[in-house]
């Protein structure tokens, strides 16, 4: 395993990854190939609920899943609404094995979407 030469990239394949959570249990959006890297984008997290707000935690672990590091903790996604986690300040990069994780405050009221760029060299 070796981290891609981004200077000498093969291919860039684009990529957008979605579902629900159903519960809260911590649910992987990403999980980077071996010999790959991965540019993060966007990251959408929406509130099916009508009446109710509901929290999300995103996290990252950048040993294969041993442990998470927070990148947003307990943010209230307002009822009916969805909320974007990365702007133009930049992206995310994500390292081979590296996982981008999100956990619902409440069951069966969040879905999310993730786009991105996945490079080999």
């Amino acid at each position: 395993m070796a981290t891609p030469n981004l200077y000498s990239v093969d291919t860039i394949t684009p990529k957008t990854t979605m579902g629900a959570l159903g519960d809260t249990a911590r649910t992987t959006m990403v999980d980077v190939t071996a010999e790959y890297a991965a540019k993060i984008d966007t990251i959408l997290i929406a509130n099916t609920d009508g009446t109710n707000a509901c929290d999300v935690t995103l996290e990252i672990s950048n040993d294969n899943g041993s442990t998470y590091y927070k990148i947003a903790s307990t943010i209230s996604v307002p009822a009916d609404a969805t909320l974007s986690f990365l702007d133009s300040t930049g992206p995310i990069w994500l390292d081979e094995t590296d996982i981008l994780a999100v956990t619902a405050g409440t069951a069966s009221d969040l879905s999310w979407s993730v786009s991105y760029s996945e490079m080999a060299d």
